[in-house]
């Protein structure tokens, strides 16, 4: 049985939920979210939230039961507050900044590097080596960083590269003579 499946997701104030069609939409002050509901899990809207239930005792509709849960409360999460990720450049003339909308990222490289933001999700660059990125919904907040990271990975030698604020790279010992 899971134990966070059946606690129900509260919906505070100024954020509205709607379920049509097996599609739950939570609209609130950051902006509006949608998820296709999984075949195997009923969803209630009621006076004290929304309840996700297994449709039936199989082992699928189970495991979709925190997920699903889960999912709806990061949505709900999300519309109220908002999802960030916070990136540090560690390395000599590693650098970014905006251009509009778009990130330039000098990593080193032969290039410049610019990448263009998804819809919804606000890039800021505080400080020369920090990138922070903001958005309502956690999974396109994690896929932008890790897209950002990918140019340009933390090394276990010198430690240069992109890296999550919370991240700790382990370093390796060079070469000995």
């Amino acid at each position: 049985m899971s134990r966070l499946g059946k606690l129900p997701v509260e919906i505070p104030s100024g954020v509205s939920a709607a379920i049509n069609n097996a599609v739950i939409q939570v609209k609130g002050p950051k902006g509006e979210l949608s998820f296709a509901l999984p075949r195997n899990v009923a969803v209630e809207h009621g006076d004290d939230g929304i309840t996700v239930q297994p449709a039936d005792e199989s082992k699928e509709s189970r495991a979709m039961w925190g997920t699903t849960r889960a999912t709806i409360s990061n949505m709900v999460h999300g519309v109220t507050q908002g999802f960030t990720r916070d990136l540090e450049l560690i390395g000599v003339g590693y650098r970014a900044q905006m251009q509009g909308n778009d990130l330039k990222l000098s990593l080193g490289l032969s290039h410049d590097v610019v990448y263009t933001p998804r819809n919804g999700i606000k890039i800021a660059t505080p400080k020369p080596t920090e990138i922070k990125i903001e958005g309502p919904d956690k999974q396109v907040v994690g896929q932008t960083a890790a897209e950002i990271r990918d140019f340009r990975p933390p090394e276990p030698y010198k430690g240069k590269g992109i890296k999550y604020s919370d991240e700790y790279v382990r370093r390796k010992e060079g070469k000995k003579k």
